[in-house]
């Protein structure tokens, strides 16, 4: 008895310092981008590199607003992912409920034509969304933005798995109480989804946060751009300003965490329902 307590103490003692091990390696990329930020110019060019800054300097997270039109970006940012992250939203579990529950013809041929847009690299089909863009006169605009995101083919198949695990006899209860699919789909399998909702919000957010390729294409005035495009104009040709790029980098990362604390428990909810449910 006392050796199995032995054991299972040991193997609880060896899994907690595994995890602290992950923490550390997954916080010290900010703990450096934090470190770095209040070090000089002078500091982060320094060979051998140090860990610690010799003046704690604080006038790089001030530069960030002279350097950029650091609040116009933040706010175009935001605007740009709450529009992708609504729009899936609302596209997606419609299309997706579209294809679980109801029953035409050529469901099953278009549902493979969505699924087969995902083996499609998207860095294609950034000519013809500038194409429609342009000839819609949205260039340098914040719906410029968001406009081709509001929905995804991924959104669609990841809501639809979820639905094919509800059971039908409510929705046939519902339809024998009179209520129509609209209603179903609202207020009887949507709130049942929630999980996979919030999962769907938190990666629809993060990609959209952190999208380089089309802000640059699509909005080229920096009073457009968002934050994740305008940080790149802190890289010069010949010196680039670490600390200010770095203190740039660590407030544009905030409100993402943020979306992530709030949204953790429906996130984790849905990846344990996706992996009990068949």
């Amino acid at each position: 008895m006392p050796d199995t307590r032995t054991r299972g103490r040991a193997g609880s003692i060896a899994t907690h310092a595994a995890l602290s091990l992950g923490a550390l390696v997954m916080v010290f990329p900010f703990l450096w981008q934090l470190l770095t930020a209040l070090k000089t110019l002078a500091e982060t060019s320094r060979v051998p590199p140090t860990f610690l800054p010799d003046d704690w300097n604080r006038e790089s997270f001030e530069k960030v607003f002279t350097a950029l039109p650091f609040r116009e970006m933040l706010t175009n940012s935001v605007l740009n992912t709450v529009g992708r992250t609504l729009g899936q939203l609302v596209f997606c579990s419609l299309a997706a409920y579209a294809f679980a529950r109801m029953r035409f013809r050529g469901r099953n041929v278009l549902f493979a034509l969505f699924l087969s847009v995902l083996m499609v690299p998207s860095s294609l089909l950034v000519l013809p969304q500038y194409d429609i863009i342009q000839s819609l006169g949205l260039l340098n605009s914040a719906p410029a933005l968001f406009l081709p995101g509001m929905f995804s083919a991924f959104g669609t198949f990841m809501l639809r798995q979820f639905f094919l695990t509800l059971p039908m006899e409510m929705e046939e209860a519902a339809r024998i109480d009179g209520a129509g699919s609209f209603r179903i789909f609202w207020s009887i399998m949507l709130p049942l989804i929630r999980p996979a909702l919030a999962a769907l919000a938190v990666i629809t957010a993060m990609w959209s946060w952190n999208d380089l390729l089309w802000p640059l294409v699509v909005n080229t005035d920096p009073s457009t751009m968002p934050i994740s495009a305008g940080l790149t104009s802190l890289e010069g040709q010949f010196e680039t300003n670490y600390p200010v790029m770095m203190a740039g980098s660590l407030i544009a990362s905030l409100p993402m965490l943020l979306v992530y604390v709030f949204l953790q428990r429906h996130f984790v909810q849905s990846v344990a329902l996706s992996g009990s449910k068949s």
